[in-house]
């Protein structure tokens, strides 16, 4: 009894810090403090958790686990790239669904240990729960290990479609419906494996149609996807704390998958079944001749510095090509050295810029570029049309005025506007398509300068020109 009012307790003051955590990941400001709750809340949660001596009856097995867990996670954490952090979630998100799994087929062959029942006549709504959790954690599994694949490049980033693959998908998850039915009504364990099998095909056939311009929303909806299946393994185990969590992560994930879609101004529905965006961001012209012959307007990192030294204001936009170069403490000096010169600057950040949500946010702290000099697309678009410079480095689709054209593959989405500044210094490697699969007019623009080359070499000639050091 008193081991139960301590644990309700422990358990309300970590949903608590679970929610306040949530709330201070959602600003940059914030970011740190909401992580330390974080921290605090599941500390708390597995303390209380391991304290259970009626459900816990081989210590020494979950050390073993913890530890070998630990090991490999301190040692990811320490040795993951910035630019690495999707695939990193990714795979994490993988790792909760397969652990759903593994719940529901323990609570399924040993019901009397979770209090639900027994082999054979375990309670009906505790087999529709486990059915959710078991399910949903399936999908998230195999759904998360495709998109690491893809953001990994260790598949194509391309769409891969066939005919009839959505009546396929429909299919499956009719099946799925109707075998958890026939499941909950018989309790038959050859069924129940029947629906994870089939959670985890259509894992992977829902995913691999979705491109690389989709990415973002994708983390995000398998975010929402793995605290589904916590929260439904959490009503099996008569878990409240893992109930919030779960429900909290699945319905932010959900609101945040929601907010990427109205970014790019398409329907949850479009990115599940539209196949866009071909991930394929390398191809197209490289080299100075070939972007003069297409019509590009190729500066060098003089001419862009000095056109920079005469601005009044310079709006500094970061995409995913200065995330692969590691570019932002270059690009953060820059910055120091033009406000040195009484330039106004600021950054500007699209909200599926790079390649997950808060991608540039996290990179541009990395650097320690103050909070309030970095602006979201609706506070800075409409200082655009009054900015001197607008440097582009590596936010290709984001910054595409094709979207204003009813006929584009993006039309309607969202963009920054920086075609509206005097002039727009873009860095980028090549002329190449970015992860939408279309071209930017804006490289052909009259007040656009093309700067070819690698992000964090050109940031570093920048800074060297801007101190009027030959480079």
């Amino acid at each position: 009894m008193i081991y139960a009012n301590i644990a309700g307790l422990s358990y309300l003051i970590a949903s608590v810090l679970f929610i306040l955590a949530l709330k201070g990941l959602s600003h940059p400001e914030t970011a740190r403090r909401g992580n330390l709750f974080g921290i605090i809340a599941m500390v708390l949660a597995v303390v209380v958790t391991l304290a259970n001596t009626d459900l816990i009856s081989n210590y020494l097995l979950i050390i073993i686990a913890v530890a070998i867990g630990g090991a490999v996670g301190a040692a990811i954490a320490l040795k993951i790239k910035m630019t690495d952090l999707p695939q990193l979630v990714a795979i994490l998100h993988s790792l909760v669904g397969l652990a759903a799994v593994l719940i529901a087929k323990s609570a399924f062959y040993a019901p009397e240990r979770y209090g639900i029942g027994a082999v054979g006549s375990i309670h009906l709504n505790s087999l529709i729960e486990m059915s959710l959790g078991d399910a949903i954690g399936a999908v998230t599994f195999t759904g998360s290990i495709i998109a690491f694949a893809k953001l990994q490049g260790i598949m194509s980033g391309a769409p891969i479609t066939f005919k009839g693959q959505h009546a396929l998908n429909a299919l499956i998850g009719l099946a799925i419906i109707g075998l958890t039915i026939f499941f909950c009504i018989s309790q038959d364990p050859v069924v129940f494996w029947i629906i994870t099998a089939l959670s985890l095909l259509i894992g992977i056939t829902l995913i691999i149609p979705i491109g690389g311009a989709d990415m973002p929303v994708i983390v995000s909806m398998l975010n929402s996807y793995s605290g589904w299946a916590a929260a439904g393994i959490g009503f099996t185990l008569q878990n409240n704390l893992l109930i919030i969590a779960g429900a909290t992560i699945g319905s932010s994930g959900a609101i945040l998958s929601y907010i990427m879609c109205k970014a790019m101004n398409r329907s949850f529905l479009n990115v599940l079944f539209g196949g866009f965006g071909s991930g394929d961001s390398s191809g197209g012209a490289s080299s100075a001749q070939q972007a003069h012959e297409r019509g590009a307007n190729v500066g060098s990192v003089e001419d862009a510095a000095f056109l920079m030294r005469q601005a009044s204001s310079v709006i500094i936009v970061p995409g995913y090509g200065m995330a692969v170069a590691q570019a932002q403490n270059a690009v953060k000096e820059m910055g120091e050295l033009l406000q040195a010169e009484g330039i106004s600057v600021k950054y500007a950040i699209h909200p599926v810029a790079g390649r997950m949500p808060g991608h540039m946010n996290v990179l541009l702290a990395d650097a320690n570029v103050p909070y309030d000099m970095v602006f979201e697309m609706d506070d800075i678009n409409s200082e655009f049309s009054s900015c001197d410079v607008a440097f582009v480095m590596g936010a290709n689709d984001v910054t595409n005025p094709a979207a204003k054209d009813p006929k584009s593959p993006i039309a309607g989405m969202p963009i920054l506007e920086v075609e509206r500044a005097a002039t727009v210094l873009f860095c980028k490697r090549s002329l190449g398509i970015g992860y939408a699969g279309i071209d930017n007019e804006l490289f052909y623009r009259p007040n656009t300068m093309m700067l070819l080359g690698d992000a964090k070499d050109t940031a570093d000639k920048l800074v060297r020109a801007l101190k009027g050091v030959s480079h």
